[in-house]
């Protein structure tokens, strides 16, 4: 099995490494209610999406 002459340098594998990183989420704002929501997605508090609503929101029970 073939091994390396020298050791790689810090700022070499640093620069392969500048990949190794986080991204943050796409948030869109929701039309109808105005909270944020995932793009392309119905919005989680109202069901609202592209002009119509798709998840109906719970009644509240009367105790």
């Amino acid at each position: 099995m073939a091994l390396p002459k020298r050791k790689h340098s810090r700022s070499r594998s640093r620069k392969r490494r500048t990949h190794y990183k986080l991204i943050k989420p796409g948030i869109s704002i929701c039309q109808n209610c105005g909270e944020h929501k995932p793009p392309h997605r119905a919005c989680p508090s109202c069901g609202f999406y592209k002009g119509r609503t798709f998840i109906k929101e719970k009644q509240e029970v009367e105790s």
